[in-house]
C-alpha cells in the first residue's frame, strides 16, 4: 500500500537545512570576525587565554604533537583559523559551494575537538561536536534551498538542454 504524497512534507524537508546552514554560517562568520575585533581572540588577553588553554589541554589530547604545532605557531594558526572561519561562514550563508564550505568546516571542528575539547567529561559539554555533526550534515546533503549552489545546477542544466535539446 502507498502513502500519497502530502506536499506540505516535501516543503518542509526541502527547507529543513535553511536554519542549520543560517546558523552554522553565522556563528562561523561571527567566530572568525571576532578575532578580528579589538577584545577577540587576537588581542593580549585573549592570546595568552588561547595559549594557557592550548598547554592545559596538551596531555588530555589525543593528538599532543597538533597541540604543540599550536603551540609553535599561533600566529599562522590564529590568522588561519580566522580566515578559514570567515570563509565557511560565508560560502554556508549564500549556499555556494556547500560541501567543501562544510568538509573544511567540518576539519576545524574536529581539530578543535581533538586539540581543545577532547577531554571535556561528559563528552556532550564539549561544544565542537554539535559543530562538526552540522557541517557533518550539510556534507552530506548540500546546500538546500536559497543558495547559489542551486542557481549554479539550474543554469548548468538549462545550458546542458540547450546543447542536446
Amino acid at each position: 500500500m502507498t502513502v500519497p504524497h502530502d506536499p506540505r512534507e516535501s516543503a518542509t524537508a526541502r527547507y529543513a537545512l535553511l536554519p542549520l546552514r543560517l546558523f552554522l554560517g553565522l556563528t562561523f562568520l561571527y567566530a572568525g570576525l571576532d578575532k578580528y575585533l579589538d577584545s577577540g581572540p587576537f588581542s593580549a588577553f585573549s592570546r595568552e587565554h588561547t595559549i594557557t588553554l592550548l598547554e592545559f589541554s596538551h596531555d588530555g589530547s589525543p593528538v599532543p604533537w597538533l597541540v604543540d604545532l599550536a603551540l609553535d605557531h599561533p600566529t599562522l594558526v590564529g590568522h588561519g583559523t580566522a580566515v578559514a572561519e570567515i570563509l565557511v561562514g560565508l560560502a554556508v550563508l549564500a549556499g555556494l559551494a556547500t560541501r567543501a564550505a562544510a568538509a573544511l568546516g567540518a576539519l576545524l571542528t574536529l581539530l578543535m575537538w581533538l586539540t581543545v575539547s577532547w577531554s571535556t567529561s561528559p563528552y556532550y559539554f564539549g561544544a565542537d561536536l554539535p559543530y562538526l555533526f552540522g557541517f557533518v550534515t550539510l556534507l552530506l546533503t548540500g546546500s538546500g534551498p536559497y543558495a547559489l549552489d542551486d542557481l549554479r545546477e539550474r543554469g548548468r542544466r538549462r545550458r546542458g538542454s540547450l546543447m542536446f535539446g
